[in-house]
């Protein structure tokens, strides 16, 4: 098990194999799934995994898998991926847990460690957060990520337009 983040309650690790039917529990939830207008079928999760280790193997990060330290169960997925944002790729923070984690403060706790490990460890100037207009959830995780909504565009995606907002937040130089 490789650890890469931990949190007061939560630690954050590579994805692995076993962790399928897991993912299943969140990707096939149509509650989860809410912002992409669908459950995934087992074909869309597998790809979900494959994509996520490449990630790993490409950039050295992607999502992870949340676990909870009380219990070691895999309760969400959080982390950095690339992603294409109007005119160019950026670094994204992404989060989706399941359902029965939700308001619990699991998704801003892991979103607040990647932003941190983006800025500490990657060494980056900012990062952002892509979010469909119609999910409040995130966007409240996103603004208490100390984000502001700075852009909008739509992505097509499941044969729909899909509007976005983007959310974004700097690395603030503290001097010496």
């Amino acid at each position: 098990m490789k650890v890469i983040l931990e949190t007061q309650r939560l630690y954050l690790r590579e994805m692995e194999e076993e962790d399928y039917d897991s993912l299943c529990e969140i990707l096939q939830d149509k509650d989860v799934m809410y912002a992409y207008e669908h459950p995934f079928d087992d074909a869309e999760v597998r790809d979900w995994l494959n994509r996520n280790f490449k990630r790993y193997e490409t950039y050295g990060f992607g999502l992870w898998a949340v676990i909870l330290k009380e219990n070691g169960e895999l309760i969400g997925q959080c982390g950095l991926t690339m992603q294409e944002c109007i005119d160019r790729q950026v670094l994204e923070i992404g989060y989706l847990f399941k359902k029965a984690y939700w308001h619990r403060g699991y998704a801003i706790e892991a979103a607040i460690a990647c932003k941190d490990y983006a800025f500490n460890t990657l060494n980056v100037k900012e990062v952002f957060s892509i979010i469909r207009d119609n999910n409040k959830a995130s966007q409240n995780v996103a603004i208490r990520n100390e984000m502001k909504a700075t852009g909008r565009f739509t992505k097509h995606y499941y044969g729909m337009d899909m509007p976005h907002l983007v959310f974004q937040v700097q690395k603030q130089d503290k001097g010496i």
